[in-house]
């Protein structure tokens, strides 16, 4: 008897020792709940590896699902059958016969006897399996460096599985095993990238945005709230946090320091989500800043941007170029959210020269000159909006028009 499954491998964490059962549990448990809409597909653990016995349900749709999911590196459509030559050797000819098979196309059988005392080693195998498919289908060629296909047969002691794709899939560490981190959030290309790439080294993300009404709009607030939305997806849920930025913001402007307003924002921004994970219990802060993109992403700009907090600060994008992240943005999902044309407080008050070289004696003596600024970033903490976002629900922004740059 055969039967329809998928092959779904581990990656890196599978090395981690003392770890590796809370790592297998926690992609085990992310995998059940993106299956609970397809109640007969069916988990079947081994070591380092998933299959889910599909049982009738769509197998292409849940490929295009589960490829999200951290900690998976490759998936392929296998087909089970007994560990016996004559049933291998059977479905390997059903295998074939499923496949667009033309006079001179090529291919190879690749086995591996995983389970020692199958009376036929790998190379045996190999002969064994090629030989009935070459009389079976007079078109094919033998290429053992590039084939056409590549058919692949396992065989260990419960059961053989015969497969010739492998998918990518997502890769990394799964959800949330390396502890919280807090994403600056904005409406650009960057920080969603940043935050996928956080998730994927294992990190639980929480987005924190800042808006400034009335000088931004509502359905930029909307367009952020979407982009979370997108980052769910791969997470399974995600919460962000509302922080009200106005009167902040606006508080710089009336210090006579225009260059020096992107590198006071910065800082007080990165105060207000220190507060948060404070609160939410997380232990570092997330930016999608790229060195030297823009003037607050030099390096004398990101040093006293930095000291705003005793967090750690990761930069995932930190060494990569434009064109690196845009292409990223476009795999996971979240560019053409991002260059949607709805402005973000980052955008505001932006001055005709920001410093590039900012002195940090200087930032924070303007600083200590704002009185209240202690309990408005305290006011904006306590006024913060908190949503949470689950995969699956619907974006709702469209457009056409380019937002070129984020954090200024």
């Amino acid at each position: 008897m055969k039967s329809q499954m998928l092959l779904l491998r581990f990656g890196e964490f599978t090395v981690k020792g003392k770890n590796r059962n809370r790592f297998d549990k926690t992609v085990i448990d992310h995998v059940k709940s993106l299956l609970k809409p397809y109640p007969r597909a069916k988990i079947l653990k081994e070591y380092g590896r998933l299959y889910i016995d599909l049982n009738g349900e769509p197998a292409d749709e849940l490929i295009a699902i589960l490829k999200n999911v951290f900690g998976i590196v490759s998936i392929s459509p296998v087909i089970q059958t007994a560990p016996e030559l004559q049933n291998i050797i059977d479905c390997a000819l059903e295998f074939m016969s499923e496949k667009n098979i033309k006079d001179g196309t090529t291919f190879k059988v690749n086995a591996r006897r995983v389970w020692k005392e199958f009376p036929h080693s790998s190379q045996e195998m190999n002969h064994l399996l090629g030989s009935p498919i070459l009389r079976n289908f007079p078109g094919l060629k033998v290429d053992v460096r590039k084939p056409d296909i590549e058919l692949r047969v396992e065989i260990r002691q419960h059961a053989a599985y015969i497969f010739c794709e492998v998918i990518q899939a997502v890769g990394g560490f799964p959800r949330g095993t390396n502890g919280k981190a807090m994403l600056l959030l904005s409406g650009g290309i960057d920080s969603p990238v940043a935050g996928w790439s956080s998730m994927r080294r294992g990190l639980e993300i929480e987005c924190v945005h800042f808006f400034s009404f009335p000088y931004t709009s509502q359905r930029a607030k909307d367009k952020v709230i979407d982009l979370a939305r997108v980052l769910a997806g791969y997470a399974g849920e995600i919460k962000i946090h509302l922080v009200p930025f106005t009167e902040v913001q606006t508080s710089f402007t009336q210090v006579g320091q225009d260059n020096l307003i992107i590198t006071l924002m910065r800082r007080a921004m990165l105060r207000i989500a220190t507060q948060l994970a404070e609160r939410e219990g997380a232990l570092a802060l997330v930016t999608g800043d790229s060195l030297g993109q823009v003037a607050s992403q030099t390096l004398p700009s990101m040093n006293v941007i930095g000291r705003a907090t005793d967090l750690p600060l990761l930069r995932p994008l930190v060494m990569m170029d434009k064109e690196e992240i845009i292409r990223l943005a476009q795999q996971i999902g979240t560019y053409e959210l991002s260059i949607l044309p709805y402005e973000d407080c980052c955008t505001l008050f932006v001055p005709k020269s920001p410093t590039t070289n900012p002195n940090l004696r200087i930032v924070e003596k303007v600083e200590a000159s704002i009185h209240e600024l202690n309990n408005m970033i305290a006011e904006a903490v306590a006024k913060t909006e908190t949503m949470v976002l689950r995969a699956g629900e619907a974006v709702s922004l469209s457009g056409d028009q380019v937002i070129n740059e984020e954090w200024f």
